[in-house]
């Protein structure tokens, strides 16, 4: 089993019950012995950040549900390190927020793509020593944070592709009912 770091992901186990994380993957963005802080990866909403962004370029970007810690904050991981000032480098290629304002004008000018980042309304937070708790009672299996996962993966397919991608024990897993009563 890995171990928890920043630029790993968290995938629900199937019997997860917090309404919260059931089925959902989480892209860890920092894990340190203090706490832990990611971003839920596969729970879309309806909403597009123009629509409740004021002045925000009209991307057809959707904000993903990105835990329940602070849900009236935003929050953005994307490839663009490069143009972006004040990023942070979470992963390999992947990097968590940094100046809202360029970035608004990156967008409006089309200098990134909207498959190159991807908003988030809240996130997902935990103290010291929760997290690890938590994968010891087997709550959470650890994968590797693959770009691809955050940037063109099917959302409500994500949670059944990670796990099938981690070989052959979790397929099985990934072939879980939703409702095992309704097998």
């Amino acid at each position: 089993m890995e171990t928890p770091e920043s630029g790993k992901i968290l995938i629900a186990e199937p019997f997860m019950e917090d309404p919260h994380f059931k089925g959902s993957v989480v892209f860890l963005c920092e894990f340190k012995q203090d706490g832990a802080f990611g971003l839920i990866l596969n729970k879309p909403t309806d909403m597009k950040v123009h629509e409740v962004v004021d002045d925000f370029p009209a991307v057809e970007n959707r904000i993903f549900y990105g835990g329940p810690v602070q849900p009236n904050t935003l929050h953005y991981l994307h490839r663009r390190g490069d143009l972006i000032p004040g990023s942070t480098e979470v992963g390999d290629g992947i990097y968590w927020g940094g100046d809202f304002e360029k970035l608004v004008f990156l967008l409006d000018t089309k200098q990134i793509a909207p498959d190159e980042i991807k908003f988030f309304f809240g996130y997902s937070g935990w103290e010291e020593g929760q997290l690890v708790k938590e994968i010891d009672e087997n709550s959470w299996f650890i994968g590797n944070g693959n770009p691809e996962y955050l940037f063109n993966e099917e959302p409500k397919q994500l949670w059944r592709t990670v796990l099938r991608n981690m070989g052959d024990r979790f397929r099985v897993i990934a072939n879980f009912p939703e409702n095992p009563s309704f097998n």
